[in-house]
């Protein structure tokens, strides 16, 4: 199995400051707001599944990055971090993960289900791979309408062995369809090692059969994330179909907030942290290089903070649902 790459990150070619600052900030708000999300399904403010994405959000930031307004995506379960590179509005994401009124989805899709057409976000999808044939559409839509629109797909290293992975593969490459397969190989499908799910760990060749390049990229690494993706998304805009990008990357937490986690041992994670961590590169980095200061990082991190106790605060205060909210969305009347 390829392992992550502990190297030095090279100069970036010409990246202005306020390019590599956004990534920074974004990255740390993930970071915060997944935090913030731990310690109130701990307090028993969010019900159900919650999936945090602490570790990942290098890939995410990166991607997006590449997007222009009009472009899709759409993604799993493990979505917060998603919706807050979108830009959706952190109260109305917080809301929605603690069932209120205010959320994006009025409160009825909570952790995994919501959704925002304004932002370009498809939605998070409970069923495993299920967002992929959905986001193989999402192109097509892009295609039919010659909107010149690209779709970002993410899924998981767990969900590529789904057989409508692979229909899906098919299809986009026989209609040569703008969308990016964007692999979060985190190592673990639910307590599973890759290992023991994949008979090839290299997951980037999935889409040899169907024709479809892939690309292994250090998903810990924000700017090769956005580098390749800038690579991937030229392409697919230009009519050259797709591409699946395995992002090598992993999650500190439990698959989710009821898995302790047992099946990886402690120093694994502690060394990922020590070693890779996303935010931890990207700060050293951005002192390195000059671009910021110590204070400069510490003014984010408190503007972050900030922005995360407010999501909270207006979250707790948002409405319940009101009961009639059962009886709408539910049905179009075209």
């Amino acid at each position: 199995m390829a392992t992550l790459k502990k190297v030095a990150r090279p100069v970036p070619k010409a990246a202005p400051a306020p390019e590599l600052m956004g990534h920074y900030r974004r990255m740390l708000l993930i970071r915060r707001f997944e935090e913030k999300a731990g310690q109130m399904y701990g307090m028993g403010l969010i019900g159900g599944f919650c999936h945090l994405y602490i570790g990942q959000e290098a890939v995410v930031v990166g991607m997006q990055a590449c997007l222009k307004p009009g472009d899709s995506v759409i993604t799993s379960y493990r979505d917060h971090g998603h919706m807050l590179a979108c830009d959706m509005d952190p109260k109305g994401v917080m809301a929605e993960l603690t069932g209120r009124g205010d959320g994006y989805s009025k409160g009825k899709g909570g952790s995994m289900h919501m959704f925002s057409r304004e932002k370009g976000f498809y939605g998070g999808h409970g069923i495993v791979g299920a967002q992929v044939p959905i986001g193989t559409g999402l192109a097509f839509a892009h295609k039919y309408k010659t909107d010149g629109g690209v779709c970002l797909t993410y899924l998981g290293d767990g969900a590529v062995n789904q057989g409508q992975v692979s229909e899906a593969f098919n299809m986009a490459s026989l209609w040569k369809l703008p969308v990016i397969y964007v692999i979060e190989n985190n190592k673990y499908g639910m307590g599973t090692s890759v290992e023991r799910a994949s008979a090839r760990t290299d997951l980037y060749h999935r889409g040899q059969a169907h024709g479809i390049p892939g690309e292994q990229i250090d998903g810990m690494d924000v700017l090769e994330v956005k580098e390749a993706g800038e690579k991937a998304v030229a392409n697919a805009r230009a009519g050259k179909g797709p591409a699946i990008l395995e992002m090598m990357t992993y999650r500190y937490r439990g698959h989710s907030m009821s898995d302790p986690a047992k099946y990886r041992p402690k120093e694994e994670v502690a060394r990922m942290r020590e070693e890779h961590d996303p935010i931890d590169r990207m700060r050293a980095a951005l002192l390195e290089w000059g671009t910021a200061d110590e204070n400069a990082l510490k003014a984010i991190d408190k503007e972050v903070k900030d922005l995360v106790t407010a999501a909270a605060e207006f979250a707790q205060q948002s409405p319940e649902p009101d009961p009639a909210e059962l009886y709408t969305d539910v049905l179009l009347e075209a």
